[in-house]
């Protein structure tokens, strides 16, 4: 389990500008009794997303097309792809989660720095979403996501950014490995919470640093405590606006196609 989770938060530090944008960045992290890093390419066009990221010499290919409520891994070596269904999925989701408890902000802390080029505006981000572990009875606890964030205002991508996360955070998506997200439906959502705040700055975040820890009673919540919280770093290192081709953003031709739920 704890690879997936290292992956899912991989994929959705991914920054996920669009309107043919091409982001490569670098990720680094570390918590759980281990530490990653890796480099990601993200690829938008309208409103689906291509994130290539890699982490330990392998890499997760996933296609996120929200217009359509599908989300795609890619296996390259079975040539087969997982097909998850974001609406069922994220309806499942929700009943693990309690939104309406959830605590959120984003504050602008009146500093700046320079990242990929561009200059970028300091922001504290604060979330925290209660969850269960093990459904509806399951044992109670609270993701506390944090960090400060540097947005880059008027880059590349800005408007069709703040659409596509507007259309996305309608329709409940997140974008975790549902997987992951399975075990740990708080982290997934409250990382989606972090991409709708960050839209609603006005800009695209090049540089996240961000740390996430459970609280909570029961053994669940005390074993993860006792493990740490975990941290993530990731950073922009190109924007490119050349128009994408059509076909990046579906599975390849002659890939299996594998349902998953």
């Amino acid at each position: 389990m704890r690879p997936v989770i290292v992956v899912a938060v991989t994929l959705a530090l991914a920054v996920p500008t669009f309107a043919d944008v091409m982001i490569k960045q670098t990720t680094s992290g570390k918590g759980m009794g281990m530490a990653a890093s890796g480099t990601s390419t993200t690829y938008i066009k309208g409103m689906k997303m291509r994130s290539e990221a890699e982490a330990r010499g392998n890499v997760v290919t996933t296609i996120f097309d929200v217009e359509n409520q599908k989300m795609y891994i890619l296996d390259a070596k079975r040539k087969s792809a997982d097909v998850w269904d974001m609406k069922a999925f994220s309806e499942e989701l929700a009943k693990n989660v309690e939104a309406g408890e959830m605590k959120a902000s984003v504050k602008p802390t009146g500093q700046k720095k320079e990242v990929a080029g561009k200059t970028a505006n300091g922001y504290d981000l604060e979330i925290s979403m209660p969850t269960r572990i093990g459904g509806e009875t399951g044992m109670s606890m609270t993701v506390n996501l944090k960090g400060p964030m540097w947005i880059v205002k008027g880059a590349p991508g800005t408007k069709d950014y703040m659409a596509f996360y507007k259309g996305a955070g309608e329709k409940g998506w997140i974008f975790s490995d549902p997987r992951a997200a399975k075990g740990s439906p708080g982290q997934a959502k409250a990382m989606a919470e972090m991409y709708r705040l960050l839209a609603s700055t006005g800009g695209i975040p090049y540089e996240t640093e961000m740390t996430i820890s459970i609280t909570g009673e029961g053994p669940m919540a005390s074993m993860m405590a006792r493990m740490g919280g975990m941290s993530m770093t990731s950073v922009v290192e190109s924007v490119d606006t050349t128009p994408l081709d059509d076909s990046l953003f579906a599975p390849p031709a002659g890939y299996k196609l594998v349902p998953k739920k």
